[in-house]
């Protein structure tokens, strides 16, 4: 099937092989959004979450998710990591949004990593505060940048 790479001829799913793909440097950044009564952010910025610092614990588990990406999603390929970053910031009075840059040598890009990690930091926030909000809602899981590899750049315009 033509376009859809981990498909082979007769639609079977396959792993794609990247062993003729050249090793650069790949980057991706990624981000989620969690919506959050305002009581529930100001416990977080307080440090007053009975199950303790939520942003730092978010950020922990965000790198501990890119690394493992490879054994969550299906056909995704382990890549050689070289650098997570983890941004959590308020934008809100409600609203926290969080950022994951990946860097990588590798065949094939950061950008399941970059999504993952900023996927399972927004999870990691909702778990520490469900007792204080089950209804926060989680959002805009989306890739912003990448760059390395054969497809190039690719940046997405945000509105401000």
């Amino acid at each position: 099937m033509k376009g859809f790479t981990h498909l082979n001829s007769d639609g079977s799913l396959n792993m794609v092989d990247v062993s003729d793909k050249k090793i650069t440097t790949r980057r991706a950044v990624a981000q989620s959004e969690v919506i959050m009564q305002k009581d529930t952010l100001s416990r977080i910025k307080k440090n007053q979450v009975a199950k303790g610092n939520v942003f730092e614990t978010a950020k922990i588990a965000g790198i501990m998710a890119a690394k493992k990406t490879s054994e969550l999603i299906p056909l995704c390929h382990p890549i050689k990591i070289t650098n997570i970053d983890m941004e959590i910031k308020i934008t809100s009075e409600n609203l926290v949004k969080i950022t994951a840059s990946i860097g990588a040598v590798d065949q094939t890009g950061a950008e399941m990593e970059a999504l993952t990690a900023s996927s399972v930091a927004a999870l990691t926030i909702y778990d520490m505060c469900k007792a204080y909000d089950k209804g926060m809602t989680i959002t805009n899981t989306l890739l912003i940048s990448k760059s390395g590899g054969k497809s190039g750049e690719f940046k997405r315009c945000l509105k401000k």
